[in-house]
C-alpha cells in the first residue's frame, strides 16, 4: 500500500478523493517533507497519538517526537523502505509499521510516508498473559509439592493407546531429551507436556509454554530471543529477555511448533545444536540449560517436503516421539471421563449432576469426536448449564451436539448389550477397520492402534477377525 500511496502523491500532492480514502484509513499514515515538517497526519494518526491535526500539521515533526524514536525520519535519511517492522515511535506505543522515501520525478528526495498499525493492546495482553502463566506454574508447582500423586494423573483414562503412550512420557521425564509431541487438536498435548515438566528433575524450574501460531511475526524474534537494551528504536534501556531465556533451568514448551516462520527455525536450531541464545543486538550469546517440548498437529513430514518446515530442526526436535491417540481410540475412557466432567461442572455451578441414560449414552460412545477431549469437556458442560431434567436421553444429546453427522453409523449395538460387551464389539469393529485401511498389514494395524503385534494376534482370535 505503501508506495501506491507514494506513486500517488508524486502526481498529485492531496486531491479531495485520496484525502478521503488516508482519512478512512484505520492504520496511522504520515507523511513529511525533506525538512522534516508534517504535511499530512490522517484520523487515525489523531486517534493513535492523540496529537490534532491543526497542532501538528507544517510543523517539524522533531517537535511532537523523539529523533530517535522515528522510523519516518530514518527512512528519510537513509532512503531506504522499511516493511512490516516492529517500531516503538514512543514509550507508550508499540507499532507496526511500513516505510517508505518519497521521490520527484527527477529521482529526488522529497520527502517519505510511514503506515503504522497500532498493536499496544496486543503488547500489554501479551505480557499480562506471561505474568499469569508464571503465577500459575508456580501455583501448580506447589500443588504438586502438597499432594503425593503423578503428574500424569491429569492425563485421565486406562486404554491402552493413552497408557503406551504415558508410559513413553514417563520414561521421557527422566531424560532432558528434545521430545515431540503429535496428536490432533483437543487431545491433551499441552498437559501431557506439563506432565513430563513436572516428573522431571526440572520440576523446580520454570515450565514456559508459547503458542507458535499466536505471536505476531513483527514480534516473533523479540519474543523468543528477547533483546539488547537500545538494539532498536524504543527497546527497554535494560533490554529484554525472550521465552527461551526465561525457561534457563525449566522447559520450554512450543505448541503449533508447525507455524514457526522459516527465518525464526535456523535460529532455533542454533540454540538446540549450541545451547547458545544470541539476544537482538548481542553478538556474544549466552549459555542456556532447556528443555524443549514441541507439539504440532500438523504433518511435519509433508511441511518439510512443501518447504515450510526445515528436517534439520524436525530431526532435532524428533529425539523422542509422543503421539496423543484421538479420543475415538479411546473408547474405554469416555464412560470416565464424561463422568468426571459431569461432576466438575455440576460443582461448578452448582447443580445436581445428571445421569446420562444408556440409549444417550451409546450416542457418546458412537460419536467419532472431530474435537476430541476438549468437544467431550464442552458438550458435558453444555448439558450441565442447559438441561432442566435429572436425566439425559438420546435425543437430549442429539440436541446438544451441534452436529451429529460425525456418528459412526456402520457401528450397530444391541441396546439389551452390557457396558463390557458393547466396549468388545465397538474394539472388534475398530480391528476391522483399521485392518481394512493397512490392506491387513497387522505392523501397521498395531502401530496405528497403540497396541503391540502380540495384543493385536490375542484381540484377533479372541474376536474371531481372521486375515
Amino acid at each position: 500500500m505503501t508506495n501506491l500511496l507514494a506513486e500517488v502523491i508524486l502526481l498529485n500532492p492531496f486531491p479531495y478523493y485520496l484525502d478521503a480514502v488516508l482519512a478512512a484509513e484505520d492504520d496511522a499514515i504520515t507523511i513529511i517533507n525533506q525538512d522534516m515538517e508534517v504535511i499530512y497526519w490522517n484520523e487515525a494518526a489523531v486517534k493513535t497519538y492523540n496529537i490534532q491535526q491543526p497542532d501538528i500539521l507544517n510543523k517539524p515533526i522533531t517537535d511532537f517526537f523523539d529523533n530517535d524514536n522515528l522510523m519516518v525520519l530514518k527512512v528519510l535519511h537513509t532512503m531506504e523502505p522499511v516493511n512490516n517492522a516492529y517500531h516503538r515511535p514512543r514509550r507508550d506505543k508499540h507499532v507496526v509499521v511500513n516505510a517508505v522515501p518519497i521521490m520527484d520525478n527527477d529521482s529526488q528526495l522529497i520527502g517519505a510516508l510511514s503506515v503504522e498499525r497500532d498493536i499496544t493492546q496486543i503488547v500489554k495482553l501479551n505480557d499480562n498473559l506471561e505474568t499469569t502463566s508464571a503465577e500459575l506454574n508456580e501455583l501448580r508447582q506447589k500443588v504438586y509439592t502438597n499432594h503425593e500423586e503423578s503428574p500424569f494423573s491429569k492425563l485421565k483414562g486406562n486404554s491402552l493407546p493413552l497408557q503406551q503412550t504415558i508410559h513413553i512420557a514417563r520414561k521421557a521425564a527422566k531424560t532432558d531429551a528434545t521430545t515431540l509431541i503429535l496428536g490432533e487438536s483437543g487431545t491433551g498435548k499441552e498437559i501431557c507436556a506439563r506432565a513430563i515438566h513436572e516428573a522431571s528433575n526440572r520440576n523446580n524450574g520454570p515450565f514456559i509454554p508459547v503458542n507458535c501460531g499466536a505471536i505476531p511475526s513483527a514480534l516473533f524474534e523479540s519474543e523468543l530471543f528477547g533483546y539488547e537494551g537500545g538494539s532498536f528504536t524504543g527497546a527497554e534501556k535494560k533490554g529484554k529477555a525472550g521465552k527461551i531465556e526465561m525457561a534457563d533451568g525449566g522447559t520450554l514448551f512450543l505448541d503449533e511448533v508447525g507455524e514457526l516462520p522459516l527465518e525464526m527455525q535456523v535460529k532455533l536450531l542454533r540454540v538446540l545444536q549450541e545451547n547458545t541464545l544470541y539476544r537482538i543486538g548481542d553478538s556474544q550469546g549466552r549459555q542456556v540449560d532447556v528443555r524443549f517440548i514441541a507439539a504440532t498437529n500438523q504433518n511435519l513430514e509433508q511441511l518439510m517436503e512443501e518447504k515450510i518446515f526445515r528436517s534439520d530442526l524436525f530431526y532435532r526436535l524428533n529425539v523422542i516421539q509422543l503421539t496423543m491417540p484421538p479420543l475415538r481410540y479411546r473408547v474405554d475412557d469416555i464412560p470416565e471421563l464424561a463422568d468426571m466432567f459431569l461432576r466438575h461442572f455440576s460443582s461448578h455451578y452448582q447443580v445436581p449432576v445428571p445421569v446420562i441414560e444408556k440409549d444417550a449414552f451409546q450416542l457418546l460412545l458412537q460419536y467419532n469426536w472431530p474435537g476430541n477431549i476438549r468437544e467431550l469437556r464442552n458438550l458435558m458442560e453444555r448439558i450441565v448449564i442447559l438441561t432442566e431434567k435429572s436425566k439425559i436421553t438420546k435425543q437430549d444429546l442429539i440436541n446438544y451436539l451441534p452436529n451429529t453427522s460425525p456418528i459412526r453409523t456402520q457401528t450397530i449395538i444391541d441396546a439389551n448389550n452390557s457396558l463390557p460387551q458393547e466396549k468388545e464389539i465397538i474394539e472388534k469393529q475398530l480391528i476391522e477397520k483399521i485392518l481394512n485401511q493397512t490392506n491387513g498389514n497387522k505392523s501397521e494395524t498395531a502401530k496405528r492402534l497403540g497396541i503391540s503385534r502380540v495384543t493385536l494376534y490375542n484381540k484377533m482370535k479372541k474376536y474371531g477377525i481372521e486375515r
